[in-house]
């Protein structure tokens, strides 16, 4: 029986809730150099090893956008001159914590692959913690069961 244990990366990178936007998005630079490709989200671990929340590209991305793009639509006929700046700005001082997704689904080592996989495609997500007894044990990206699935296919 395959399980979470079979697939899950035990080495992962991660950030503590009172982390800066700036700085997460400097480790997950960091990050995906030293992976070789793409990081695009960090579980966050707090000082006891307690998983307290995800902050994906997603999340970071929303709290750049304007909250009212969608009303200006093309935005060429505004001055937004400098808003850009200003938002960068503005993420030295907001934490992760103040970002972060905090309704998390979880799985232990002991879930069945195919359990993991039904998780990931209903919710929409392509990362899910295993944990257990409270503490993060590792993690399972939807690509690497992608690929344990391609894998057993050729």
């Amino acid at each position: 029986m395959v399980t979470a244990e079979n697939i899950m990366n035990t080495t992962f990178h991660s950030l503590q809730p009172e982390t800066t936007i700036a700085e997460a998005a400097k480790r997950f630079k960091e990050a995906s150099i030293e992976e070789g490709r793409r990081v695009f989200g960090m579980m966050v671990i707090d000082k006891n090893n307690h998983l307290v929340g995800i902050l994906s590209m997603y999340d970071i991305l929303l709290f750049f956008q304007p909250k009212h793009t969608h009303i200006w639509g093309e935005m060429s006929d505004l001055d937004i001159s400098g808003l850009l700046e200003n938002i960068c700005n503005k993420s030295r001082d907001i934490r992760v914590s103040d970002i972060m997704s905090t309704e998390i689904t979880t799985v232990s080592k002991d879930t069945h692959l195919f359990a993991v996989l039904e998780i990931m495609n209903k919710q929409h997500i392509r990362r899910v913690p295993v944990v257990e007894e409270e503490q993060v044990l590792g993690i399972v990206y939807i690509s690497d069961l992608f690929f344990h699935l391609v894998d057993k296919m050729i």
